[in-house]
């Protein structure tokens, strides 16, 4: 399934190479910045029936924009960006469905698992995402944190995460090597997720045609969302259109309502 996003920086709506964002700036590679506010597209995905999706904060002074968002839409959207087990509470009153939490959860490169339980006491399993957004190193996939230029020392695995979904609802990984590079999914890494999950994942990073929306839909088991950023025609790309991508959404709902109803019937 299609899962929208909000992306804030400098606390304007934008579409930026995953692997280009660090604390300086000097690197940054933007793909668009939108004139519209964070508030239009949450009440744009709010029209359509679109759930799932997230607001990522990139940096400071995105709070205002991302408040407004979840004003919007309440309960229809999950936050990210500097959310840790002091300010997840008022996330989550603001609006948010889902707090997103990656940095604040390592430490040293390493899972800091009583950060994670207090999340987890403070909001419950069942409001907390996991961002475990990575980079390939090798023939593995390695956590990543800080705005996606730290890399730590944990892998993607089907230990991993089997481990860390007992304390969470779902997973949040964007591919940062091929992310807002608008050159295809990273296959192997969607099949992975697929494969080792046993929560809802979104995966975000590359996707540049429909065809890619159908095919996290096949080798993510049905898991694995994708959300597309740089190549919607709403974020100035030319690959997919919105409007596509909410009409597959509604057919993969009425395949599965006709299959519920004719599993009844039997």
């Amino acid at each position: 399934m299609f899962r929208p996003c909000i992306d804030l920086h400098d606390g304007k709506v934008k579409q930026i190479v995953g692997g280009s964002l660090s604390d300086g700036g000097e690197r940054l590679r933007t793909n668009f910045v939108s004139d519209q506010s964070a508030a239009w597209f949450a009440e744009l995905y709010r029209r359509d029936g679109l759930t799932g999706g997230h607001v990522i904060m990139l940096g400071a002074g995105n709070e205002v924009e991302a408040r407004a968002a979840l004003a919007a839409y309440p309960g229809g959207l999950q936050i990210g960006g500097g959310v840790n087990a002091d300010n997840a509470p008022a996330w989550l009153d603001a609006g948010a469905s889902h707090v997103i939490v990656t940095s604040w959860v390592f430490r040293d490169a390493r899972v800091d698992w009583d950060r994670l339980d207090q999340l987890v006491k403070a909001i419950g399993p069942q409001r907390l995402v996991l961002d475990l957004s990575c980079r390939r190193r090798g023939e593995d996939y390695f956590v990543v944190t800080d705005r996606w230029q730290k890399f730590t020392e944990l892998t993607l695995s089907p230990e991993t995460l089997q481990t860390l979904a007992r304390s969470c609802a779902e997973f949040l990984v964007h591919a940062v090597d091929v992310e807002g590079l608008c050159r295809g999914i990273d296959g192997e890494l969607v099949a992975k997720l697929g494969q080792w999950s046993p929560i809802p994942v979104t995966y975000a990073g590359g996707a540049n045609s429909l065809a890619d929306l159908e095919t996290v839909t096949q080798s993510g088991q049905g898991k694995v969302h994708l959300t597309i950023g740089s190549a919607l025609d709403i974020f100035g790309g030319r690959g997919l259109r919105y409007a596509d991508c909410v009409a597959f959404n509604r057919r993969r709902e009425r395949s599965a309502g006709l299959r519920i109803g004719a599993n009844r019937d039997e």
